[in-house]
């Protein structure tokens, strides 16, 4: 049962006129063109839109990994602009976590060592890192695959991992970059059924920046971007989606 945004009472994430322009005058690019959205605790939101549309820049925005041109972003009601080097890699440690299209995982690191690698850089000890690294592979899994390392594990296993890690650090939001793209359909649903659940089970704010459509059907929301702008802002309960198109 997902939840509609009546039952949302947190906004974790408030951006307000987004803008990021690069270059000058006539060779000016507009990726983001002003977008305005509040991003509610324990939501499921979907970035939809076309290659070079702004979704990903928007993703980057709200993750801190880059800055807008102008606007405004807030997580938690701290203006990430106004944060020096050392308080926004503390906020990408401790609020969120990130899970990339490509895994980004270690290959020459088990999947162990890949997740505890961002509890000890958070400061935690090793011990307590190992003991919380099972918790977690247990939580996604992958609990008989802790000493595995990547060339070891399937695509889908990997993903896994690659979640497993993104929940490291007891993030509140978690950043999800095409996260099915390079896995097969069933594989795919596998992973969006774990990222509803962790949604579900842990208060998580998943946002998904994708193209794939079976996102849609998880989301709580769906956000349509389009030459840099908020096309369009729609409820999952809203949409009448049939197999191959979306009313």
């Amino acid at each position: 049962m997902t939840k509609t945004e009546d039952e949302f009472k947190d906004i974790v994430i408030r951006a307000i006129d987004v803008k990021r322009y690069y270059g000058e005058g006539d060779n000016v690019t507009k990726a983001l063109d002003g977008v305005t959205i509040d991003i509610y605790r324990g939501e499921y939101l979907a970035i939809m839109g076309p290659s070079g549309s702004g979704k990903s820049t928007l993703f980057n925005m709200i993750g801190g990994i880059d800055s807008p041109t102008s606007g405004m972003v807030f997580i938690d009601e701290i203006d990430v602009a106004q944060l020096d080097s050392f308080e926004l890699a503390w906020m990408r440690c401790h609020k969120i976590g990130y899970i990339f299209q490509s895994y980004n995982i270690l290959p020459v690191l088990t999947a162990l060592e890949n997740i505890t690698l961002p509890m000890i850089f958070a400061g935690m000890s090793q011990d307590d890192a190992r003991e919380k690294g099972r918790h977690i592979l247990d939580l996604v899994g992958l609990g008989d695959r802790i000493f595995h390392r990547p060339y070891e594990l399937s695509g889908g296993q990997q993903q896994r991992v690659a979640i497993a890690r993104a929940l490291a650090n007891d993030p509140v939001i978690i950043l999800a970059d095409e996260p099915t793209a390079n896995l097969d359909d069933k594989t795919g649903e596998e992973i969006i059924n774990l990222l509803v659940r962790l949604r579900d089970e842990h208060n998580i704010t998943i946002i998904s920046a994708t193209h794939d459509m079976k996102m849609l059907d998880a989301s709580n929301r769906i956000l349509w971007i389009r030459d840099g702008k908020a096309a369009r802002l729609e409820e999952r309960a809203d949409l009448d989606i049939a197999i191959g198109s979306i009313e």
